[in-house]
């Protein structure tokens, strides 16, 4: 059956028409992101495809697409494409090689998770810090009985990548008193942290750690970065919050350490595997905290990359060419 078309649905201008695709992400309707750019680019058209054969039809004018999530197949029915708008930070799902090839420049959602995931890594190490876990199981039990707890000033946090998340997570944590260690590809850079580190001093940082925050992207340099050998040089009361990528801690390793008294605990929002099977034993320890991958969410997602998206929209329309674009990553 043809589209009937809309009024909403009408170009207004010769600028670039921008098709959302139509997956969404925490459980949040994918029409709120349209309303966001529509808000923000009254002149553009802005098309939302609600199914796998409108994507493949609407793509094929298109010149901005943005979504979660594009592949070869898709790309295929493109013929107009200039930018794919990545609704994720991270971009390691994607084709990179095949949209370079066809000369579309790819962007990405940097930034927008700061506030929401420099939260919950705080909130974890607090969970921590004061006993929050046990707390909770006491009170199922309705059982009052003192224990104590520990203090956060004084301590040393280490945050693994110093982009947008970790210079958030940095940021929340001043006024704690604590010292902060920073590890990232490039030392050089430098960073918000009180010192900075670079990947092949690794363990050096982690030998002063009393909690580790990662909160870097999963590279062939991050992958597995914290091995065995990374837990044997953690300090048996260290503290882990992974926010980054399952796979940058190697699952057996960790449990290892864990069930060794190793470390004295661990925050995972990502897991390998993920999701976590029922029968994994990460379940069953009580010094784990687990949460389904939702570190991410804030109801303020979608403005966020509408903000992003819509500034690199205005560049193209205006440049009439190449522009410089915030958050490319090819």
């Amino acid at each position: 059956m043809a589209e009937q078309s809309t009024a909403e649905d009408a170009p207004t201008t010769d600028s670039p028409t921008v098709l959302v695709l139509r997956r969404e992400t925490h459980g949040m309707p994918i029409a709120e992101y349209v309303a966001e750019l529509r808000e923000r680019l009254p002149d553009h058209e802005v098309r939302l495809a609600r199914t796998p054969e409108e994507e493949r039809e609407r793509i094929a004018d298109a010149d901005i697409v943005t979504g979660m999530s594009i592949d070869e197949a898709l790309l295929d029915h493109a013929e107009n494409l200039r930018l794919f708008a990545c609704a994720y930070a991270g971009t390691g799902h994607l084709p990179l090689d095949a949209l370079e090839s066809r000369g579309v420049a790819v962007t990405n959602a940097s930034g927008v998770h700061g506030a929401n995931v420099g939260e919950y890594v705080i909130g974890a190490i607090l969970t921590f810090t004061r006993g929050f876990l046990r707390a909770r199981r006491q009170q199922s039990r309705r059982e009052w009985r003192h224990f104590q707890a520990e203090e956060l000033q004084g301590s040393t946090v280490t945050v693994v990548g110093m982009g947008a998340i970790g210079r958030a997570v940095v940021e929340r944590l001043r006024g704690f008193g604590v010292e902060t260690i920073g590890v990232r590809h490039s030392p050089q850079k430098g960073g918000p942290t009180d010192e900075v580190f670079g990947f092949d001093d690794l363990h050096d940082a982690l030998a002063r750690t009393d909690y580790l925050a990662l909160t870097c992207p999963l590279t062939d340099e991050t992958r597995g970065l914290l091995d065995a050998a990374a837990f044997d040089t953690l300090p048996p009361d260290a503290v882990l919050v992974n926010v980054a990528r399952g796979r940058v801690v190697e699952t057996d390793a960790l449990v290892s350490a864990l069930r060794g008294n190793g470390i004295r605990g661990a925050a995972l929002d990502v897991t390998d595997p993920e999701p976590l099977p029922e029968d994994h034993p990460l379940w069953n320890f009580e010094n784990v905290l687990v949460t389904p991958h939702n570190a991410g969410h804030t109801p303020e997602y979608y403005a966020r990359l509408a903000d992003i998206v819509a500034e690199n929209v205005r560049r193209i329309s205006e440049s009439g060419g190449e522009a410089e674009l915030e958050n490319r990553v090819v």
